[in-house]
């Protein structure tokens, strides 16, 4: 993710103790869900408490509406409500994106749905110049009024009172279950049951197209419980029907039209309104659900292609629209497939309105991104990567969420989802906000979002982003912009608490799945067990490597002598975490260049560098991961606008780059020292790394058996090695397997021919040793072969 800053808010608040945030963070040791889907264990809640409830007796009265809890915002006072700041959308990365997507992203109008929009009064408009707040929606085409379709009825929930404990605990982490809306039949008659989460509302209303958009005929009900939550059931309501909620709320008063947070459908971009969904698709990943269960916990080869599914192909004949997710269903697999991936990472697919955060700025974190097509459409993508034994990963967005007023900033007229305190609920970076890991119902919440995507979609593993942003306190502010903890550190406790207890969840319901952490920091521990004081993720993204790595790859190689720490430094800790290797989006944009466009030298020296940089990266301890584009060589940086330049391939260094991933990839598959102790320091031991002078390193790969045993040797500039020696741990005989100089991949075809046979000649500090052939810019493996 983009760590380019903007301007930072620096305004105090007000707010600090007025105790907004209401709930402490418990430790959350028991999932929630009521099925067992794409391998997840079966929860408490599967045993004894029934999905639907029904009251007895007539409609119950309307809750009271009067002060609030001492938790809620009661006495924030005006000003109070004037520091959380409405930033623009999208990272600090789109700020470039034109005026008229980023207007069309950010602006709700809804033609042609008889939505009333009246004006504010002009008491409202006054204190919406004292708060700074708006109160006022956007205008609309005025309507004829319509009758009601029918009344709302509150003897029906979904909710049992152990749902609502679990959920004020932090504890519950399937309310997709429950919250949102769901189709169902009182007494015979069909609708939708809604319920939302609201706990500073005055009055919740359901308007969409059952009703003309209006606001004030389908009132819900607050529970009696004191959970916040407004529900009710509206005859008639069918699928496909779009609706929002209009939120008035107890403070200054404040109203406003939202999205479903828990809506499982969004209509396209720019329009924001939800969909009554439900979700229906016939998996027939079956065999692969069986082989990831009886995978886990074996050794098995990582190998991800990040993937951009907007701009991974584009329809130029059809205004260059992005393929859809059943055209991508139709194309992605047989192509990752064919280079030898072991999964896809998507980048995120939760519905987003603006297309240039790429997908990092989430309003809709139940829905897929409709402009690709539907929930269904998704699952048909994922399905058919999965029949070709393929491996789905999504990045999920916890660490922070978009100003948009549709969305969950501001939703009930107080800062429930983010904190009410800047200092802790802004990020200067994204301008964004920030959740409220402190707030029991807020961790429920993206829980239960996480959940969601490895049960309702089966995918495989989540891979959460900005975790560092999540972990400090002081992350990306100056010195007077941040709160100590209760011990006066800048560890956020609460964001702490909240992974560790969001791994626990995931690998108590779905313990074959991964969990992976976008982590630039030597936080300690973030693959460590939870039980063992770790916060529980099953790898994390090894960004010193990539750092270190592809600064030393940009320097001209008559100057790498005098870096050769540069390229070792990384082995130093490469066992302390179980590390991924990413070569990312991240390193392709804003001006940092294509990878092919960082690499030095005329064009065969940068051909050249990249196939050493690919070849020495899968020799490297850890699991890899590759940007699209990084296949083929793509010359200019990545653009979310456009497809990759797929014609490239036309080119021979274009297609030997990706003859040489694609070989890459089968040799990675085949020779278990590059994957069987990658995490494990007994699978690594240096051979030389002191040959500074001719920018020459050499070191073993093992696995569990000796003729598991690879030899990697990396010359680092275009000089050629006609006798070159190397000391080995013993005697027999060494096969070239796999050299990045080999000319179907555009090299210059130097290869050692037959088998190179270990001397009883000490050197290195071994009693064995190798003389054989080094390519120029190249990286070669030699496989083991025991015997004379």
């Amino acid at each position: 993710m983009a760590k380019k800053k903007e301007q930072e808010n620096t305004q105090q608040n007000p707010m600090a103790g007025t105790g907004m945030e209401t709930g402490a963070g418990a430790a959350m040791n028991d999932g929630t869900d009521t099925k067992k889907s794409g391998g997840r264990k079966k929860s408490k809640q599967d045993e004894g408490i029934a999905t639907v409830e029904v009251q007895s007796g007539a409609a119950a009265a309307p809750a009271k509406r009067g002060r609030p809890r001492k938790s809620d915002t009661s006495e924030m006072g005006e000003a109070a409500q004037e520091v959380m700041v409405k930033p623009k959308r999208g990272r600090a990365a789109a700020a470039k994106a034109t005026t008229t997507e980023a207007t069309a992203a950010t602006t709700e109008t809804k033609p042609k749905r008889g939505r009333s929009a009246k004006s504010a009064t002009q008491q409202q408009e006054a204190e919406a110049q004292k708060t700074g707040l708006s109160t006022t929606p956007a205008p609309v085409m005025e309507q004829p009024k319509q009758e009601q379709t029918g009344p709302v009825y509150y003897d029906i929930s979904r909710l049992s009172e152990f749902d609502i404990y679990l959920f004020r605990e932090g504890r519950h982490f399937n309310l997709y279950e429950k919250l949102g809306s769901h189709l169902m039949e009182r007494q015979g008659t069909k609708g939708a049951y809604f319920a939302v989460w609201a706990p500073n509302a005055e009055q919740v209303s359901v308007m969409g197209d059952f009703n003309s958009w209006n606001r004030e005929s389908h009132q819900l009900q607050a529970r009696a419980d004191g959970s916040g939550i407004w529900e009710g059931f509206v005859p008639d309501v069918q699928a496909g029907m779009l609706y929002k909620y209009h939120i008035r709320s107890r403070y200054h008063m404040y109203h406003v039209e939202k999205s479903d947070p828990f809506a499982l459908r969004r209509e396209k971009p720019p329009q924001t309104a939800s969909v009554v969904h439900e979700l229906h698709h016939t998996w027939q990943d079956d065999s692969w659900l069986e082989q990831r269960k009886s995978r886990h916990g074996q050794p098995q080869p990582y190998s991800v292609y990040e993937l951009h599914v907007g701009s991974w192909r584009r329809k130029p004949e059809d205004n260059n629209r992005p393929l859809t997710y059943r055209e991508l269903a139709e194309e992605l697999p047989a192509y990752v497939k064919n280079l030898g991936f072991t999964h896809v990472e998507f980048m995120p697919v939760m519905y987003h309105p603006f297309s240039g955060s790429w997908g990092y700025q989430i309003t809709g974190y139940f829905a897929a991104a409709s402009i690709y097509g539907s929930p269904e459409d998704l699952m048909c993508l994922i399905d058919a990567l999965h029949r070709e034994g393929i491996g789905v990963i999504m990045d999920w967005v916890p660490s922070h969420f978009p100003s948009d007023e549709h969305g969950l900033a501001y939703f009930d007229g107080t800062h429930l989802f983010e904190h009410a305190d800047p200092r802790k609920g802004y990020h200067p970076d994204w301008n964004s906000y920030i959740f409220n890991y402190g707030r029991n119902e807020v961790r429920s919440f993206l829980i239960s979002n996480a959940l969601f995507w490895l049960d309702k979609y089966h995918v495989d593993g989540l891979r959460v982003d900005a975790v560092a942003s999540m972990l400090y306190l002081d992350y990306s502010r100056k010195h007077d912009e941040w709160i100590p903890n209760e011990f006066g550190g800048r560890e956020n406790l609460e964001a702490i608490s909240f992974l560790k207890d969001f791994n626990h969840a995931v690998h108590e319901q779905f313990p074959d799945t991964l969990t992976i952490a976008e982590e630039s920091t030597a936080w300690p521990q973030v693959t460590g067990k939870v039980e063992d004081g770790g916060l529980g993720f099953d790898m994390k993204w090894m960004m010193g490597w990539m750092h270190d790595t592809l600064t030393y790859f940009s320097k001209d190689p008559i100057y790498r002598r005098h870096h050769q720490g540069d390229i070792t430094f990384s082995i130093i800790y490469a066992f302390s975490e179980r590390f991924m290797l990413p070569l990312s989006h991240d390193e392709v944009v804003h001006g940092k260049g294509s990878l092919i466009r960082k690499m030095p030298g005329d064009e065969w020296q940068a051909f050249a560098n990249l196939r050493a940089l690919y070849t020495y990266m899968y020799a490297h301890p850890g699991a890899k991961l590759l940007f699209m584009g990084g296949e083929i060589a793509q010359s200019s940086e990545w653009n979310h606008d456009s497809s990759l330049d797929w014609h490239l391939l036309e080119y021979k260094y274009h297609a030997g780059i990706q003859e040489l991933i694609r070989a890459l990839n089968h040799t990675y598959r085949e020779q278990p020292a590059l994957y069987s102790k990658a995490f494990d320091p007994s699978g690594f031991e240096w051979i030389d790394f002191n040959d500074a002078h001719n920018s020459v390193m050499s070191f073993l790969r093992k696995g569990e058996r000796p003729e598991d045993q690879l030899l990697v040797v990396c010359n680092f500039t275009p000089g050629v090695h006609e006798q070159y020696r190397l000391g080995v741990p013993t005697g027999g005989n060494w096969v070239e397997v796999f050299n990045s100089d080999d000319g179907h991949f555009g090299g210059s075809n130097f290869h050692n021919h037959g088998s190179l046979q270990a001397k009883p000649d000490s050197f290195h500090g071994h009693d064995y040793s190798v003389v054989l052939k080094l390519p120029p810019m190249a990286v070669v493996y030699f496989k083991y072969q025991p015997g004379a």
